[in-house]
């Protein structure tokens, strides 16, 4: 027996699986119509065209020979660590410290230098600033003494 395609075969399922829910989750909301649309009628479009490409990545993937999945179970762990992070410490320690704590450790799944980790956790706390907070007006706790 052949090896399937696996990735695209989990990807195309998790894809029907998201549309779906999105598509029934939005019935609660009014459709409405196309010339008056309701609250609901963008996440259920957009749901049955995410359902629509799901099946159209896994159909292929059963009739095509695929290298099999080896899950990074060290890169897996450092991601769901720096969500984690992020959620639990946001309110703690505000949005520049908790995004910069998150890039540390989600980066610790690589093999990057210490240097660059620090370079990139503070540039990308800068710009998490600068696009919640200004470009977006978010009120989002900045600093752990900014209650």
């Amino acid at each position: 027996m052949k090896n399937r395609d696996t990735r695209d075969l989990i990807g195309g399922i998790a894809l029907i699986a998201i549309g779906v829910f999105a598509a029934i989750h939005a019935r609660q909301y009014e459709f409405g119509e196309l010339q008056r649309m309701g609250p609901g009628y963008f996440p259920t479009v957009l749901g049955i065209i995410l359902a629509i490409l799901g099946v159209l990545v896994a159909i292929p993937a059963l009739f095509r020979e695929g290298t099999s999945i080896k899950i990074e179970w060290h890169s897996l762990v450092w991601v769901m660590v720096s969500i984690l992070v992020f959620a639990v410490l946001l309110n703690h320690l505000g949005m520049i410290f908790t995004s910069a704590l998150a890039v540390i450790a989600s980066s610790m799944a690589s093999d990057i230098k210490w240097k660059a980790r620090l370079i990139l956790s503070g540039c990308i706390a800068v710009i998490t600033y600068l696009i919640f907070s200004f470009g977006l007006g978010m009120v989002i706790p900045v600093w752990p003494w900014s209650y």
